[in-house]
């Protein structure tokens, strides 16, 4: 299960399991990085 992923940006987000961590990647992306959007599966790929 993949539960981590760190940003281009250099935050790091970190989740309980697979679906806490897409969450938060994509509450990150929305407020740091306006208009970028990844799917869960597109995610998941670039965790770990």
């Amino acid at each position: 299960m993949k539960t981590a992923l760190t940003c281009p940006c250099g935050e790091t987000m970190k989740g309980a399991n697979e679906d806490s961590l897409v969450e938060a990647v994509q509450q990150h992306l929305s407020q740091n990085h306006p208009g970028l959007e990844y799917d869960r599966e597109s995610i998941l790929f670039m965790a770990y």
